[in-house]
This record gives structure tokens, sequence and C-alpha cells, in this order.
């Protein structure tokens, strides 16, 4: 999902979850508002935690390590779970500046 239709999405008020799977260090030092911090090691003895009932938008810094949470989520009864393309690097240059790049 380009960060774009995410904006939208949070805009509408659509239904969703917005997961972080990023590691503690990246997260403290830029996160979108309103997500769900997940890191990536910890996702697979916590799938309890996660809804079934409304998309999954996975976001990391650029994209791959979020491509690999949602393939791993999709294997896993999460058929809703979608990459966010660029990750919160693509979310401070194109949506939000004042989340911080690295």
């Amino acid at each position: 999902i380009p960060v774009e239709e995410l904006q939208r999405w949070r805009e509408e008020g659509r239904p969703h979850l917005l997961l972080d799977v990023r590691t503690p260090r990246e997260h403290a030092f830029a996160a979108i508002a309103g997500d769900v911090f997940l890191p990536l090691h910890e996702l697979p003895e916590r799938l309890a935690e996660l809804p079934r009932d409304r998309p999954l938008v996975v976001n990391c810094h650029m994209g791959g390590r979020s491509a690999q949470a949602v393939g791993y989520l999709r294997g896993r009864g999460f058929p809703q779970a979608i990459n966010l393309e660029g990750g919160i690097d693509a979310w401070s240059a194109t949506i939000d500046p004042d989340v911080p790049r690295y």
C-alpha cells in the first residue's frame, strides 16, 4: 500500500492496524503516530495479540523487513496483512516531514 493511500485511510477513519516491526532503537527515534510496535523477531510468539478482522499495514524502515513480516503473517492466517511501500522513510519524505529520517 502506498503511503498516500494509508494517509487516506487514516483521514477517512478506515479500520486498520499499523504494525511497526523495526527495532526498539529505531522505533524510539522515529514512529508514525498510532502505530503498534512489535519487533519482527517477536512476531512468532505474539501473533495472538494481532487482530484478524481488519487490515494489518506493516511498516519498517524502507519496506524489506515489513515485506518479510507480511509473508509470515499471511502464511499464518492473516490474509489482510499488507506492506507499507517505502516504510517510515517514505512516510517521512511524503506525508509527515516531522517524523525524523535516518
